[in-house]
């Protein structure tokens, strides 16, 4: 049999698919990151199947005897307390042994944290680097975000609300403190909040703990003029078009048809160089 991975809400109930109902309604059994909170879920839903935990402190030692009920045919079924199990959560160890043994995974899709977050963040979506949890010490946290300096996409973590302040600081020290910040909070829930500012704002915003459940996204690097790797001649061509009263994207369009160069790339390109005239 299958090992069935079963996304579960990330805080209203109501965010369930009904095949995640139906997998967990028929599941021979379930093994949850806390059995208590899973709990709740199949009370909400009138599901009475027999709970197994399975979390990092005992997945290994489960395994065995989790891949025995699968050998005999029974349907397992793996949830963590929210969302996606094996992101940021116990899991994955379960899903390698299981492949290795022959039983193919079905993930059973739904809520996940942090594509709700990137989604109504208003940064791009195009590129992203989920970064699970930061570390937790000072120093080990600074060289992780020195690292990522340079990334070009969104950076999305889960941090706890008493680090919340911690991180924000070190994001201003070492990605910058005009870095755009996006702090989703409570996602889903009644007390559900986006705040939308620069670093430096954050730190201000956040300077006391919050309550509720954290994705923080930061924008990322900003290419500095001329570091998209064009030629002078095109960037000259560019910045003629655009002079001469052309719009941002029939410019890109056209020096893209003209010389192959990635249009997106130019349209960028064309925004900055629009921006920067048209400043005071």
């Amino acid at each position: 049999m299958p090992l069935y991975l079963v996304f579960t809400p990330i805080g209203n109930l109501e965010d369930i698919t009904l095949r995640a109902l139906r997998v967990l309604q028929e599941a021979d059994l379930i093994a949850a990151e806390d059995t208590r909170h899973t709990g709740k879920l199949l009370v909400h839903y009138d599901i009475q199947r027999p709970l197994i935990s399975l979390h990092e402190h005992n997945e290994a030692v489960r395994i065995p005897g989790l891949l025995a009920r699968l050998n005999t045919g029974e349907s397992v079924v793996l949830v963590s307390d929210a969302g996606a199990p094996a992101i940021a959560d116990p899991g994955y160890q379960l899903i390698r042994a299981a492949i290795q043994a022959g039983h193919q995974p079905i993930p059973i899709p739904g809520p996940s944290a942090l594509l709700a977050a990137l989604v109504a963040s208003g940064l791009p979506t195009d590129r992203f680097l989920f970064l699970g949890f930061p570390p937790r010490k000072a120093k080990a946290r600074t060289e992780w975000l020195s690292g990522l300096r340079n990334e070009p996409g969104v950076l999305i973590f889960y941090e706890s609300p008493r680090r919340l302040p911690s991180l924000l600081s070190d994001i201003v020290q070492t990605l910058g403190a005009d870095r755009r910040v996006v702090i989703a909070r409570e996602l889903t829930k009644l007390h559900e909040q986006f705040w939308r500012g620069r670093a430096e704002e954050a730190v201000r915003a956040f300077a006391e703990p919050p309550r509720g459940e954290i994705v923080v996204l930061v924008a990322g690097a900003r290419k500095e003029a001329g570091d998209q790797g064009f030629s002078p001649e095109v960037e000259e061509v560019l910045a003629g078009l655009l002079a001469g009263g052309m719009g941002v994207s029939r410019a890109a369009r056209l020096l893209a048809e003209i010389t192959g160069l990635p249009r997106r790339q130019l349209y960028q390109r064309a925004l900055d160089l629009a921006g920067s005239s048209s400043s005071p």
